[in-house]
């Protein structure tokens, strides 16, 4: 094993080298805190329109934040979006936002600038036909057709938004139900995946959230065996630092087999009895309130 220091210090393209050999990666990344971000980092150089400022420069972070995923050898990043709740913050937040959030993933020069670079295939995925037909809001599926469509011969990278994904028991149903009206037979999982995200996927390798901790938005492709990461600060902050620790920690430590506990040394077994009772009032997920926001129970506060 690498020391992490050493890790660190890698020129890029060898720790993608080493994500790329321990096979393909699908890490799912909602990008989360994001209004908070851009309130404490941006906010007092804004002099015009506060939502045309807001998005302009979350989409740039939002093509840095994965451009650095893919650089670092992860080929595959769901990215889920919104779910129903969008639906019920009003209308200029659901429309500026939330809508136009989803053209500008056509539209954006940075965005599309960004697919070609990389060359990146878009796909989105969850209940957002059922959810935007027949409302004011129905003109956004034009625009994900298009970058849909327009991007599907890219095959270096996928990128997967998640629209409307948190609620895919009745699509799944239906799916399967279609499924087996054309073909007489029960669709097997990978054949839900395939009609589900429009194509083959594996499983997640990784989950990197904020705030408080839960997994959501990611239909099929769990399975228990995905590694949970929660930053402390929300995801727009991220640096390489913190996506290499994440790295480290999936390609090394937690593959790292238990020991077996009687063959343990009396020092070791000293330490570990110690380091458990010294932690036993604490639990992982447990938090605080600052300012009516959710901090981290052990989080570093200055």
């Amino acid at each position: 094993m690498i020391p992490f220091e050493e890790f660190l210090q890698l020129p890029t393209h060898e720790v993608a080298a080493q994500v790329r050999a321990s096979g393909p990666k699908v890490c799912v990344f909602p990008v989360n805190g994001t209004r908070r971000w851009f309130l404490l980092e941006h906010a007092e150089t804004i002099r015009d329109d506060f939502f045309e400022a807001y998005m302009d420069i979350s989409i740039k972070n939002h093509v840095a934040l994965c451009a650095m995923l893919f650089e670092h050898g992860i080929e595959i990043i769901l990215a889920p979006v919104f779910g129903r709740e969008l639906m019920r913050r009003g209308d200029e937040y659901t429309q500026r936002v939330g809508i136009d959030g989803l053209v500008r993933t056509a539209a954006d020069k940075n965005y599309r600038e960004f697919y070609e670079r990389y060359n990146v295939r878009v796909r989105f995925y969850g209940e957002y036909r059922d959810v935007l037909v027949n409302t004011p809001y129905e003109y956004a599926l034009h625009a994900m057709d298009e970058v849909t469509e327009s991007t599907k011969h890219n095959n270096r990278f996928r990128l997967f938004f998640g629209v409307f994904a948190d609620e895919a028991t009745e699509t799944i149903s239906r799916l399967s139900v279609e499924h087996y009206l054309a073909h007489g037979a029960i669709p097997d999982k990978p054949t839900l995946i395939q009609n589900y995200y429009g194509e083959d996927l594996p499983s997640v390798s990784m989950f990197i959230g904020f705030d408080k901790f839960s997994v959501f938005d990611m239909p099929l492709l769990g399975t228990g065996q995905e590694d949970l990461y929660f930053s402390l600060s929300p995801s727009p902050y991220m640096t390489q630092h913190q996506l290499r620790s994440i790295i480290y920690d999936h390609l090394y430590i937690r593959p790292t087999p238990e020991p077996d506990y009687t063959k343990l040394t009396a020092d070791e077994l000293n330490w570990l009895r110690e380091y458990y009772r010294k932690n036993q009032d604490y639990a992982f997920g447990v938090g605080k309130l600052k300012s009516n926001l959710w901090i981290p129970e052990r989080g570093t506060e200055e």
